[in-house]
C-alpha cells in the first residue's frame, strides 16, 4: 500500500502542469460557462418554463454533449496522458526498477486515470449546480432556486463514471504498450464512433461494446411522469451495460498487469 501511496503521489506531481490534469478541471467549467451564457442571452423567451423543465434543458443539454462523443474521447485521451509521460521521456524501465512492485506502478497509473475522470464527472455537477443557481440570481425570471435536482445530478453523473470503467481499461492498456499516439488514439477514435452509432440505433447487443456505454447510460434512463405533477426522473444505476463496462475494466485490468509484469518494457 505504502508503494501504491508514493506512486499515486508520484503521478500527480508529475502531471499537474499537464494538459491532460487541467483538461478535467477547465473542461467542465467552460462547457458549463457556455451554457450559462446561451441561458442568460435567452432568458426572456426561456421565463416562461417551469423550473424542473428549466433544469432538465440546461443540465440535459451538458448530458447529451458528454454522453456521446465528449465522455469516450475524453477518457481516451486521459489514459493516453497518464502513460505519455514515460513514453516521451523514456523512464519506463528506471520507473520498473525502483523498489516499488509493478503491481503498485501500475495500479497508481490506472487509479489515477480514474482519478482524474472521477473529479471531471464531480465538476460537472458542482458546475452545472453552481452555474443554474447563480441564473435564478442574475435573471430572477429564470426560476432555477424553485427547483432541486443536485440528487438527480450525482447519481447520472456517476452512471456516467461507470460507463466509462471499460474504456479507460481498454484505452490504457493499448497506451501502455504503443508509445506512439496515432494507435490508441485512432482505435479508441474508430471504437466511439461505432459504439454512438450501434447505441443510437438501438442495436440489441450493444451492450457488450464499452465504447457504447456512457451513450446508453442515458439512453436507457427510464421517466417518470405523473399527470399535473412535476416530472420525476428514475434512475438505475446498474444496469447491464454498466455490469458489462465494470466486468471487462476487472478483467482487462488484471490481463494488463500480466502483461506488464512479462513484458519487457523499453
Amino acid at each position: 500500500m505504502k508503494g501504491f501511496i508514493l506512486s499515486f503521489r508520484s503521478e500527480f506531481f508529475k502531471s499537474r502542469k499537464t494538459l491532460g490534469f487541467w483538461a478535467a478541471i477547465l473542461l467542465p467549467l467552460l462547457i458549463c460557462l457556455l451554457l450559462f451564457v446561451g441561458f442568460y442571452t435567452k432568458s426572456e423567451r426561456l421565463a416562461g418554463m417551469p423550473p424542473a423543465i428549466l433544469w432538465m434543458q440546461f443540465a440535459g443539454a451538458i448530458l447529451a454533449v458528454m454522453g456521446s462523443l465528449l465522455l469516450p474521447m475524453f477518457v481516451i485521451f486521459i489514459a493516453y496522458s497518464v502513460n505519455s509521460m514515460e513514453h516521451k521521456a523514456d523512464t519506463w524501465k528506471s520507473l520498473f526498477s525502483l523498489p516499488i512492485s509493478r503491481l503498485s506502478v501500475y495500479a497508481a497509473k490506472y487509479f489515477y486515470a480514474l482519478f482524474l475522470i472521477f473529479l471531471c464527472l464531480a465538476l460537472f455537477v458542482l458546475f452545472t449546480i453552481g452555474f443554474g443557481n447563480l441564473l435564478s440570481l442574475v435573471k430572477p425570471e429564470l426560476r432555477f432556486d424553485n427547483y432541486h435536482m443536485e440528487d438527480t445530478l450525482a447519481k447520472l453523473y456517476f452512471k456516467l463514471f461507470l460507463s466509462s470503467l471499460g474504456i479507460l481499461s481498454i484505452q490504457f492498456l493499448l497506451s501502455l504498450l504503443w508509445s506512439d499516439f496515432l494507435k490508441p488514439m485512432g482505435i479508441g477514435f474508430v471504437a466511439t464512433i461505432i459504439g454512438v452509432i450501434t447505441a443510437s440505433k438501438g442495436w440489441e447487443y450493444c451492450y457488450l461494446f464499452p465504447y457504447a456505454h456512457p451513450m446508453l447510460a442515458l439512453k436507457l434512463m427510464p421517466h417518470k411522469t405523473i399527470k399535473g405533477e412535476t416530472p420525476q426522473i428514475v434512475i438505475d444505476l446498474f444496469t447491464k451495460d454498466i455490469l458489462v463496462g465494470i466486468t471487462v475494466s476487472v478483467l482487462v485490468f488484471i490481463g494488463g498487469y500480466f502483461i506488464v509484469l512479462k513484458k519487457s518494457v523499453k
